[in-house]
């Protein structure tokens, strides 16, 4: 465990193959990333023990970084059941992990992140990662696709907190 100061975001691209995170330490106006990667579940697996390794790695990540915040990305449509069946699991793994550990979550749709962070909804994966690697100043765009989503999903909880804490402070 280690103190700071400003906000803590652990973003989360769902799926069971490969599932993409990304921490991101924000203070004011600048952003820096903490860690970046994937989890890789064996598809030769069964998805018990999928889930589970998935599970815990996500705990691990949870513990390590302690996060103040987690964005998800909402299965929002797919065109194949079984990919979303396996999106919905994992999601639903980060989503109550999460919450457990007493973070804020949030979801957002591909189209919520994509226009967030390259200023338009129907960006392609390579527009993602450049813009990922802008906002974050990083030497190249964040490898592969599944961790430039994670970060580019935590960027959108950044963008999105304030408006929501002025909302909920509206509403009490």
């Amino acid at each position: 465990m280690f103190v700071r100061e400003g906000t803590v975001v652990l973003g989360i691209d769902p799926g069971l193959t490969r599932c993409g995170y990304a921490v991101l330490h924000a203070v004011g106006t600048s952003t820096r990333p903490l860690a970046l990667g994937v989890i890789r579940t064996p598809p030769s697996s069964p998805l018990p023990q999928r889930l589970a390794e998935l599970q815990r790695e996500l705990v691990l990540l949870l513990k390590e970084f302690q996060p103040h915040a987690v964005a998800v990305e909402q299965v929002f449509f797919q065109n194949n059941v079984r990919t979303a069946m396996s999106v919905g699991q994992a999601s639903g793994l980060a989503l109550a992990e999460a919450a457990a550990a007493g973070c804020d979550v949030m979801q957002f749709t591909p189209n919520q992140v994509k226009d967030t962070v390259a200023g338009w909804g129907g960006a392609d994966k390579a527009q993602v990662q450049r813009m990922v690697q802008a906002r974050l100043g990083l030497s190249a765009p964040p490898k592969p696709a599944d961790a430039a989503d994670a970060a580019a999903l935590a960027l959108c909880y950044l963008s999105a907190a304030p408006m929501r804490r002025r909302v909920q402070a509206a509403t009490q």
